[in-house]
């Protein structure tokens, strides 16, 4: 009895679900009953939603957009301390959670938070939506708007309007959502908001009188921006007398509950312990925990249509936890809701463990850090040099960078990532090929995964239609830099303060490594960039090999264009040259289309001095010894096997 007036105690001090759950399994049915009964009514008042009172018409769910840098995170700060959520100077950059965001200044994951906002002695619930800024988070942004009737679209004082401002704006006139456009940073020195009101009024058609200006770091004005929130952007179209519906829109891992969802209640009302069902996996599960972030996890005992909420019920998988799935009363199917479709990975790279006894370990950190990240996607791969590993796909390399420092960073994983490669397209013909591949459209991104040339009629790789925003000075080189990558100009516009908008159709392939470097290097740093996805289109494509000796490595095989061939072969048997360890016979490197030969080096062999016992005497003994060395030298590379360390390929394959 004396343990049992312990364990109650401790359950009611700390006032948590987890802690009756515990009582549950030590007390008897009866008694447990007792204490549930006692938890839901008077001993737990936070469990007990405040926001059931808060009717649907005082609902917003709002998002904000904005290139990188423009102060997102900021802005989301400052609301957040208003609305009381979290006490003053309690830390920049709250939402972004991720070791790998704080270091690089960048948002990563599309967080959330449910503000209480008082206006003009209403009550009302602001469910703010945090959305990244770089063109290879867009999947993140795309989700983070499907709850949302409207967004903040800000933009720096400063900088003006960048690509991802574009894209972003008319990402949301794409989905009917109430726009409310916001000029950050009139508190720095060389701010210049009448510039960039002419910007919008030029590109987007936006009145002056609708724009609001702010310091998001002062907090000047944000108290204007709520109250637009409420104002302008309407509330959620939803419906508390109905059967209950919902989206997942979100999803990451928790070591103890497994799979939590981020859900936007579209109808009715979900309890705790009510059962679900998902229309995706046709799946059943308990309701263990519902809470509303605020913008740390606040346990609830009900969500309601209009809300925006996580729940646990025991997924263990991002196969379980679909973006995008509907979720409905056990029993009660419903129509599923408009969901989004998942981002095509655009960019594919080999990823192995430095140690194979890593393989299982890094399997599952893989499998943790994707339940969250739609845009990536995964397929076992094996290699000779490399062992198993997988291939990994990627909506941009930045993605690929932060996945990899993720990686590091959360898991302890230590991955050897290989040259970034994109997915391209055969097509082909004869009957015996099209019963082979099972189609006549080879898609491939793996080059060991080419087709034969001779019974393809046409290949075809990805086109993206970029944007760039630059001063008008740089145009010479940024027409330079785009016609050297291939592209082909489409729109060249004077948006007003000497600033020019290019649009140029973009090979893929030939952006994903270094053009956004090279970008921002011959502009001076004062380029923005951002590209969508455009179409495919016939093209001359090879498969560039490497031979040692005459015997092809087809781990150092690539895809590349016929006009970039001789240049890419150049570089990489250079570089073969550094890496490979010398032998006691010599290597031919070479480049090879088909049978070509297209680029060329030779690694000397390590030579012993078989000469230096002799003193003196006939010269004949010196060249007799000399030449048969190099019959040696012959006959082992005859015969010899060039032993390649599994450095090598690292040094080679890896970015």
């Amino acid at each position: 009895m004396k343990m049992k007036k312990v364990i109650y105690h401790v359950w009611y001090t700390q006032r948590n679900y987890n802690y009756f759950q515990l009582c549950t399994s030590i007390f008897n049915r009866e008694h447990s009953c007792i204490l549930k009964k006692h938890y839901c009514t008077k001993q737990n008042p936070q469990t007990i939603n405040k926001e059931h009172e808060i009717e649907v018409e005082n609902i917003r769910n709002f998002s904000i957009i904005a290139h990188v840098d423009h102060g997102k995170s900021t802005l989301a700060d400052r609301f957040l301390e208003l609305t009381g959520a979290i006490k003053a100077n309690s830390g920049k950059q709250v939402l972004d959670n991720l070791q790998v965001e704080k270091e690089r200044g960048i948002t990563v994951k599309a967080q959330t938070a449910s503000l209480n906002y008082t206006y003009k002695g209403t009550e009302y619930l602001l469910n703010l939506i945090d959305t990244p800024g770089h063109v290879d988070f867009s999947a993140e942004v795309h989700r983070s708007l499907a709850p949302c009737q409207g967004v903040l679209l800000v933009i720096d004082a400063n900088d003006g309007v960048q690509a991802q401002t574009v894209a972003n704006y008319y990402l949301a006139i794409k989905k009917e959502l109430i726009i409310i456009p916001i000029i950050n940073k009139i508190d720095l020195k060389n701010a210049n908001p009448a510039k960039v009101i002419e910007q919008l009024k030029s590109l987007f058609d936006i009145k002056e009188a609708d724009v609001l200006k702010i310091s998001a770091k002062l907090g000047t004005g944000v108290h204007n921006v709520l109250d637009a929130i409420v104002e302008r952007i309407p509330p959620p179209d939803a419906f508390r007398d109905k059967p209950f519906r919902a989206l997942i829109f979100d999803s990451w891992y928790d070591k103890y509950k497994g799979a939590i969802s981020l859900i936007y209640v579209k109808e009715g009302s979900l309890s705790l312990g009510e059962y679900i069902t998902s229309t995706y996996t046709k799946k059943c599960y308990e309701i263990k925990t519902l809470a509303l972030l605020k913008p740390n996890e606040k346990p609830v005992n009900k969500l309601l249509a209009g809300q925006v909420g996580c729940i646990s019920c025991n997924m263990r998988s991002s196969k379980e936890a679909f973006i995008g799935d509907t979720l409905y009363l056990k029993n009660q199917p419903v129509e599923p809701l408009l969901g989004f479709k998942a981002p095509k990975a655009m960019v594919f790279s080999g990823v192995y463990p430095l140690d194979q006894s890593q393989f299982n370990t890094m399997r599952t950190a893989i499998e943790k850090l994707t339940l969250n990240d739609s845009g990536v996607s995964v397929v076992t791969d094996t290699s000779l040099a490399l062992g198993q590993g997988w291939r990994i796909g990627f909506l941009g390399l930045l993605h690929m960078e932060v996945f990899m420092q993720r990686l590091e960073q959360e898991y302890g994983a230590q991955p050897i990532v290989t040259v970034p490669n994109v997915t391209y397209k055969a097509k082909i013909f004869g009957s015996k090929n099209i019963k082979k591949y099972g189609s006549d459209i080879v898609i491939f991104n793996n080059p060991a995964h080419f087709p034969d040339p001779q019974i393809v009629s046409e290949f075809y790789e990805p086109i993206i239609l970029g944007t760039i925003i630059a001063p008008a000075e740089y145009t010479g080189v940024i027409m330079a830099l785009c016609l050297e990558k291939r592209g082909t100009e489409q729109l060249t516009k004077d948006i007003g303060n000497n600033r020019i908008m290019f649009q140029f159709l973009l090979p893929l392939n030939e952006i994903i490594v270094d053009f956004h470097d090279l970008l921002k290097n011959v502009t001076s740093g004062y380029a923005s960039f951002d590209y969508e996805e455009y179409d495919y289109v016939s093209s001359n494509l090879v498969k560039l090999n490497i031979s040692l000796n005459g015997i092809i490595v087809e781990e150092l095989s690539t895809v590349v264009h016929i006009s970039k061939a001789v240049f890419t072969g150049k570089k990489l048997c250079e570089k073969l040259l550094d890496v490979i360890p010398r032998q006691l016979f010599e290597i031919a490197i070479q480049a090879l289309i088909n049978s070509k030969v297209v680029a060329r080096e030779t690694l000397k062999p390590l030579k012993k001095d078989v000469t230096a016992k002799l003193y003196g005497g006939d010269v004949t003994r010196r060249m007799k010894l000399l030449a048969r060395q190099s019959e040696g030298k012959k006959r082992m590379r005859m015969i010899g096997r060039i032993a390649l360390p599994r450095d090598t390929f690292i040094k080679v394959l890896k970015r």
